[in-house]
């Protein structure tokens, strides 16, 4: 009995701009390791993606600059910082997959979404190249092309 990959449900926070600034060739699946106030915040959707970025160091992945906003109610005795480094769970081989591909063909780990599976926060990380500003112009140029498209068939 094969098990069917769900698409991501309840999704917290995504990360537009990543789409805009780089071409998305890969993606993988990764858990996080958070703490109790964390994950309360995560429930009650305050998190940002915007300037945030994965590093691999000494075999593991780490998630820098996601800013997760504490809730006033969460705990008294716990120092929340909302900008923390957070480690990322990835299996053994797509690590080593991940730090080739990044070391040697000059690609960038870009976190996409941030969402809930099966009741587990879990972050959408994409394996990604730069863009270029003429790259950018022409992703635009065909975007601009489709919609005007899609309007004169309306038309008709």
């Amino acid at each position: 009995m094969s098990k069917k990959k769900s698409a991501p449900s309840g999704q917290i926070a995504g990360n537009k701009k990543a789409y805009h600034d780089y071409f998305i060739e890969e993606h993988f699946e990764a858990g996080l390791s958070l703490q109790g106030w964390e994950v309360k915040s995560l429930r009650a959707g305050r998190a940002h993606l915007k300037e945030s970025y994965v590093l691999l160091h000494d075999g593991e992945a780490f998630l820098f600059g996601c800013h997760l906003s504490p809730l006033t109610s969460a705990s008294t005795h716990v120092q929340a910082d909302p900008t923390r480094t957070r480690k990322l769970l990835l299996h053994r081989e797509e690590i080593s997959r991940l730090i080739g591909l990044v070391e040697r063909k000059g690609y960038t780990l870009i976190p996409l979404k941030l969402y809930w599976k099966n009741n587990r926060a879990k972050l959408d990380i994409g394996l990604a190249r730069g863009k270029k500003d003429y790259d950018k112009r022409a992703t635009e140029k065909d975007r601009d092309w489709e919609r005007d498209k899609q309007r004169l068939m309306r038309e008709r």
